[in-house]
């Protein structure tokens, strides 16, 4: 029975039906294969990397203002329950205003942030002076350590002219 011939129809060679090897895929192929062995951390373990004694950003002069609209906008509607409708009347409202009328939201927010600023420069510095420790301690550790491992070596040959020592007494 012959084949017909045309644009349909095209021989597929015995190589192409072969699995192929990652030598032969070729470098890009195999680099994005090996990169795939690479775990990146989750999030969760990016929040346990966090520092708890790290001091909180300050919020911005929009969020000062909220904390105190939050708590009028609850006495005057007690009935409303939703975060999302706090914060829709607060974006509202905020927007409103006028510039003189931000100004003492703005002024909260700049005192807030130099406050942070301060208590981030007495963390960065305890940080460095901690981290300084603790690379002094090592540095004390291998020292004492390569101590640790001469005193050792002395301490068995001593022991080996003991035992020596015994072995001669018997005889």
């Amino acid at each position: 029975m012959k084949r017909p011939k045309g644009k349909g129809t095209s021989r597929v060679s015995k190589e192409a039906l072969k699995p192929v090897d990652d030598r032969k895929v070729g470098k890009r192929k195999a680099a994005i294969k090996a990169d795939k062995g690479i775990k990146r951390p989750t999030k969760k373990e990016l929040k346990a990397l966090k520092d708890p004694n790290k001091p909180k950003r300050p919020p911005s002069a929009f969020f000062v203002f909220l904390e105190e609209f939050r708590q009028e906008y609850k006495r005057e509607n007690p009935n409303v329950k939703a975060v999302s409708a706090v914060g829709k009347a607060g974006g509202q409202r905020w927007q409103s205003l006028t510039h003189d009328e931000k100004a003492p939201y703005e002024a909260k927010a700049a005192k807030r942030k130099a406050e942070y600023e301060k208590l981030m420069r007495a963390y960065d510095s305890k940080k460095a002076s901690e981290a300084d420790d603790e690379e002094l301690e090592r540095s004390k550790s291998e020292v004492n350590g390569e101590d640790e491992a001469s005193e050792e070596e002395h301490h068995e040959d001593d022991e080996e002219d003991d035992d020596d020592e015994d072995d001669e007494e018997d005889d």
